[in-house]
């Protein structure tokens, strides 16, 4: 296993986390994403003797620091899984739930190191599982997938607009050699991609789908945004944190949803069968600072929702 220090991580919009959450002395509080543990580390340092902090990842190395923070602070515990397993940390700890964070997307070590395989800038096996004990890998799955699969899922998780080109140009090239590192994925999308947006590497969209593919990323968000709603109690908050438009389009329409703004048809009619208030949005969405993006750039994507839950209200 790698070191889990070689590889830093800076934790993004940390002040503006910690501004939005209520940081009830007390509380029992997610970290649904723990990574390398900063959100949750800042948390317990705010918190007092008697709370409760559980951070969930999937990530053996991030595991590996969870247990390393457990064993140091008597307040934390790590849980090993997908984040939709949030519905079981509340039943195991039997308390009224504060606050959860999600800062989704893939994490500053996960990137740089090569072996993990989520970079298209640097050479390595073509894994991006994030438990990469489980599950297909990507090189796997590309062996096996058929190109119109291949071309849908660049397209839809990735939004790539010359996705049947590319998805066309690998399955000619597995023919010729098993696609099995990162750097020669890179240069089979480069090669077909034509010009780049600018300052956007020519496979950044193809490598993003891939991997919100192969960990079922999506999926797992609708499904632990929902348990989180459901296990939150009144007053308590809910903070995400969104790289792309795809993890911000389902944590934005979930809010709009659950707080009865879903859109009307003509005549003022709901579109739909209206559902129970269970959040109000909390502000406006909060972007990175000029600061934070200069120091760590990866955070100039980064979108910032809160909601807080209040007790259900059932329209008429």
């Amino acid at each position: 296993m790698t070191d889990t220090n070689i590889y830093a991580h800076q934790s993004v919009m940390l002040e503006e986390v910690l501004q939005v959450l209520p940081l009830q002395a007390e509380g029992f509080y997610i970290d649904a994403t723990f990574g390398r543990g900063g959100h949750s580390r800042a948390l317990l340092a705010r918190l007092g003797p008697d709370a409760r902090l559980v951070g969930i990842d999937r990530d053996p190395e991030a595991i590996s620091a969870g247990q390393e923070l457990e064993r140091a602070e008597a307040r934390f515990r790590i849980m090993a899984g997908r984040f939709d397993c949030l519905a079981d940390v509340v039943e195991q700890e039997q308390r009224p739930l504060a606050g959860v964070l999600m800062d989704l997307g893939v994490s500053s070590p996960q990137l740089d190191d090569a072996e993990r395989g989520f970079s298209f800038l640097r050479d390595g096996p073509l894994d991006m599982r994030m438990d990469p004990t489980s599950g297909e890998s990507a090189a796997q799955w590309i062996a096996r997938a058929k190109e119109e699969d291949i071309a849908n899922v660049l397209y839809r998780y990735g939004e790539e607009k010359k996705s049947r080109r590319i998805a066309r140009a690998i399955c000619k090239q597995r023919d010729i050699q098993p696609i099995t590192r990162t750097l020669q994925l890179a240069e089979i999308i480069a090669q077909n991609i034509g010009r780049a947006e600018p300052g956007k590497h020519p496979a950044t969209r193809s490598f993003q789908a891939i991997r919100i593919f192969i960990n079922q990323e999506l999926e797992a968000l609708e499904l632990a945004l929902k348990q989180a709603v459901d296990a939150l109690a009144p007053g308590g908050r809910l903070a995400v944190i969104s790289f792309h438009s795809l993890e911000d389009r389902i944590v934005k329409l979930l809010i709009r949803d659950a707080s009865g703004r879903m859109p009307r048809a003509r005549g003022g009619m709901p579109m739909m069968e209206e559902q129970p208030i269970t959040l109000k949005p909390i502000g406006k969405a909060i972007y990175a600072g000029e600061a934070e993006v200069r120091h760590n750039p990866r955070s100039r994507s980064a979108v910032l929702r809160v909601a807080e839950r209040v007790a259900t209200v059932v329209p008429r």
